[in-house]
């Protein structure tokens, strides 16, 4: 998944896990769709939450769900 985007190495577990709680929580509160699909801008949060030094799976979850959900009411907005 990661290498097909041509990221550097990086724990791809720590991706997976941080994804799985952070999308798993915004198909539940209906801000994505409930299929298998990864959803880019979410990966895309937690990527860059990474490679700004943030590792605990639990915390990149939670901001990557507060970023996913303010950038989706600034769109609301716009």
């Amino acid at each position: 998944m990661l290498v097909e985007r041509g990221l550097r190495a990086m724990n791809v577990e720590l991706v997976s896990e941080a994804y799985g709680i952070a999308a798993n929580y915004l198909r539940r509160s209906g801000a994505i769709p409930d299929s298998l699909v990864t959803d880019e801008r979410l990966l895309g949060i937690i990527v860059k939450l990474i490679q700004h030094g943030e590792f605990n799976r639990i915390r990149l979850a939670n901001k990557a769900i507060a970023r996913f959900e303010g950038q989706s009411e600034a769109r609301a907005v716009a």
